[in-house]
């Protein structure tokens, strides 16, 4: 390699004992492809998507990353740290909205501006976003007013069990997926069992899908 840059991505995975797939799925990048080819020779830099995700997702030094003066770390990221807000870029942006109510959200749309960034380490990632969830039929997992972290995915990326928000022809949810006996439906099954049941819907109603990435309680 005779990227500097890479060379120093290369040193921090090695500290950090990760390989090309390993970054790849802290990163939140559906696939390892845009991390390995850095790693193949020839002259492949790195774009500044990628040392932007992984500079601010690990809080390594930029400074470091793109020159090599100075430490790796700006500082060790504290895994256990509560869930901050700031107007200042740092973690995942957060858009005081519904998303049963009517979220949307364009990636890239820069006319949607965030009204905060929560800054908290498992879910600073690539293309997370925060937003708000009302309802009570995944309850006690995610609770009515609870601060829930999305990330834009597809009908090929659904992994059966998860939970996922969904934007259907007529109606919003955040539900379970499973697998229906009819190839061309999903189950939608909720946690709260008691008040509530397991309905099918066919795939050619999903409008827009998000996976669920966690959710915590609103503090701010």
């Amino acid at each position: 390699m005779n990227n500097d840059i890479v060379s120093r991505i290369k040193e921090f995975m090695d500290y950090k004992s990760m390989n090309s797939l390993t970054l790849a799925n802290k990163l939140g990048y559906k696939s390892s492809e845009k991390l390995s080819r850095l790693f193949r020779g020839g002259n492949a830099k790195p774009s500044y998507d990628i040392i932007y995700d992984i500079s601010n997702m690990f809080e390594i030094n930029t400074d470091w990353l793109i020159t090599g003066r100075g430490s790796m770390f700006c500082s060790e990221p504290d895994v256990n740290a509560m869930p901050t807000i700031n107007q200042e870029y740092k973690g995942a942006p957060y858009y005081n909205v519904d998303f049963i109510g009517g979220f949307d959200l364009t990636p890239n749309d820069q006319t949607q501006c965030p009204d905060y960034y929560i800054n908290y380490y498992p879910y600073n990632k690539s293309g997370v976003v925060w937003c708000n969830v009302t309802g009570h039929s995944m309850e006690p997992k995610i609770n009515h007013g609870d601060v829930i972290a999305l990330k834009d995915c597809t009908l090929n990326d659904v992994q059966y069990g998860e939970i996922y928000a969904v934007v259907l022809d007529t109606i919003r949810t955040v539900k379970i997926l499973r697998k229906s006996q009819d190839p061309n439906k999903l189950r939608f099954v909720p946690i709260n069992t008691k008040d509530y049941d397991e309905q099918e819907f066919d795939k050619s109603r999903v409008i827009k899908l998000y996976e669920v990435l966690g959710s915590i309680s609103k503090f701010f």
